[in-house]
């Protein structure tokens, strides 16, 4: 299960951060997750709640946006939000497509104490 490293550089991440700010604790973690990161959302979750004790995020709520695939067709032109794993534009049914969004995870915002 990669979660569980990514969960540890996460919360390595965390410390970090509140280090630099003078806090002591963490108390929400806001990730942004796309479908094509390859991160399963539950064991993320599940890691993270395991992970969390004895940390600086140990009363942390864990805050996941899940991202769809955004993508530009370069044959209309479009921006679409894709609702399936299906790399066609949804306006044109072009195949020229790039992904633009949905393929990584990022930490987006920390409240720290």
């Amino acid at each position: 299960m990669h979660e569980y490293s990514i969960v540890q550089s996460l919360i390595q991440s965390c410390e970090q951060h509140a280090a630099s700010n003078n806090a002591k604790s963490v108390s929400k973690v806001v990730i942004k997750v796309g479908v094509l990161s390859g991160v399963e959302p539950e064991l993320l979750r599940e890691a993270f709640e395991t992970f969390k004790e004895d940390t600086v995020c140990h009363d942390a709520f864990l805050d996941m946006k899940i991202q769809k695939i955004l993508i530009k067709c370069n044959s209309c032109l479009e921006q679409i939000e894709l609702e399936k794993h299906e790399f066609l534009c949804p306006k044109c049914n072009g195949s020229n497509i790039d992904v633009l969004d949905g393929e990584e995870m990022f930490l987006m915002q920390l409240e720290m104490e």
